[in-house]
């Protein structure tokens, strides 16, 4: 089992696999179709988490290929414990986004949605395994060409074209400092060095690392977002699908892009400026929650909370401790099953009524009993309510930045209550409140698929937030090692 090229596989397989669905009859076929493919991704997910060794903080199934020898460019991918639970997130995400959308996608061209949907998953798979900068790089761009595809031809909205055109113009001006960063960081060595496994050996010399961190900041700020590169956001969750919204808030790049790269690459570019982290995730949680008290719309109150949450997963990597860091990979999982979640069970209200505006809301509960009882659930995860998987990702988190930071704890356990606020607000008033229209009463409940699909992630949500310790185990050693290479690097 060690001598397959399991991480290619992950990553080839739904990329190419996809193209097959080009050759089957009819739509039904396809569907299903992408769906076993979508399951035997997630099967190879597992089967990578199991083999790598939690206790060993290296870079693990390590692959390497010459591709283009001339500028030291490799093919190289590895994952550690930072980084390999993310594989079977995605994987179960893109499983929920195949049964959430079952009945929904007829046209235009099915087969071109669920091919760009693998696509995605393909690619993003890469960006989790790449160990070359200028790999990463490849993978992190081929992610826009899906994303533009599916919200352009599959969106909800009338300005729907517009927010994939934003979502990309922007995401190509931050892959610019990107790249940038890296190619720089690369040209610091006699010869160009791309691996990552040796910049990060080899730690670049001071006078470059200020100029390297803060395009890589930039270069990921985008995609996090921070604040005021986060305009993408809302817009992509009003006009897209909620199933691509779901994917795009339920796996933050940007910020595991500052994990993998950005921080550790200029360690003490980091720790001299471990002040701007710190603002920009205090500013996302105050901002996000704050203009999420304002919305009367589900789906913009959801862009802007992820907004808010992200903020502190920053605020937990720029405290540099081992709980912040474990506490920002836990809450990045978690953002997997609540904000994908959430965003999927507006979908589903959405698809029903037409509508996710508050004003046109009212007295769910009485006719979608189901969707209200784990709408609760995946918000109050949200809020770190105890027993949910929320609790001990935030906590870890307000430890470590308490533990640095004495002032932006004090923004962080704020920001929570502002959470707190327009969740349980919006809930009352679209859920509990009074029924404003006849339609309300008598719209279904979840379907049988997409009950089941709640029943997983709201499972996986509270037996998680029991026992976290299993997840804890798996990242111990590689937050020390982080952590350990961060303050000495």
């Amino acid at each position: 089992m060690e001598t397959l090229p399991l991480l290619s596989l992950i990553i080839a397989l739904p990329l190419c696999s996809g193209l097959l669905l080009w050759w089957l009859p009819h739509v039904r076929a396809v569907r299903w179709a992408a769906l076993i493919i979508a399951l035997i991704e997630l099967s190879l997910t597992l089967c990578a988490v199991l083999i790598v060794d939690s206790s060993n903080a290296a870079f693990q199934l390590q692959e390497n290929a010459s591709w283009l020898p001339s500028l030291n460019v490799h093919y190289r991918l590895g994952v550690d414990g930072l980084s390999a639970l993310f594989l079977p997130m995605t994987a179960l995400l893109v499983v929920v986004v195949l049964l959430a959308s079952w009945n929904a996608v007829y046209r235009p061209m099915p087969v071109l949605y669920y091919t760009l949907l693998l696509a995605l998953e393909g690619v993003t798979m890469g960006v989790f395994c790449a160990l070359d900068t200028i790999l990463f790089f490849i993978f992190w761009e081929l992610t826009l060409l899906p994303v533009y595809f599916l919200v352009s031809l599959w969106g909800v909205g009338p300005y729907r074209r517009q927010a994939a055109t934003k979502y990309v113009l922007l995401m190509l001006a931050g892959g610019v400092p990107l790249l940038f960063g890296l190619l720089l960081a690369a040209l610091q060595y006699p010869k160009p060095e791309f691996s990552l496994v040796a910049l990060l050996a080899q730690p670049l010399p001071m006078e470059s690392q200020t100029m390297v961190f803060l395009l890589l900041v930039v270069g990921f700020g985008v995609k996090t977002p921070f604040f005021p590169m986060h305009t993408w956001l809302p817009s992509l969750a009003m006009e897209g699908p909620s199933e691509i919204a779901a994917m795009m808030t339920g796996i933050k790049l940007g910020a595991y892009g500052l994990l993998r790269v950005a921080i550790p690459m200029a360690p003490e570019a980091a720790r001299h400026l471990h002040w701007l982290l710190a603002g920009l995730g205090v500013v996302g949680i105050l901002y996000g929650a704050m203009i999420a008290l304002s919305q009367s719309n589900l789906r913009r109150m959801l862009a802007f909370s992820s907004i808010s949450h992200v903020g502190l997963v920053v605020l937990g990597l720029a405290s540099m401790t081992v709980q912040g860091t474990q506490g920002a990979v836990f809450q990045l999982l978690n953002f997997t099953l609540v904000s994908g979640g959430m965003f999927l069970l507006v979908g589903q209200i959405h698809r029903r009524f037409g509508t996710t505006d508050l004003i046109h809301l009212g007295g769910l509960a009485r006719s979608m009993p189901i969707a209200a009882t784990f709408f609760l659930l995946l918000g109050l995860a949200s809020l770190g309510m105890p027993l949910t998987s929320g609790f001990p990702a935030e906590n870890l988190l307000l430890i470590g930045v308490i533990a640095s930071y004495k002032g932006a704890g004090l923004a962080a356990l704020g920001g929570s209550i502002l959470g707190a606020a327009y969740f349980l607000g919006y809930y009352r008033r679209a859920f509990l409140g009074p029924m404003h229209h006849s339609m309300l009463a008598v719209g279904p409940d979840l379907l049988l698929h997409e009950a089941v699909l709640v029943w997983l992630m709201g499972g996986m949500l509270l037996v998680v937030g029991i026992l976290p310790g299993p997840v804890l185990d798996f990242t111990r050693a590689a937050a020390w090692a982080w952590v350990t290479h961060v303050h000495t690097g």
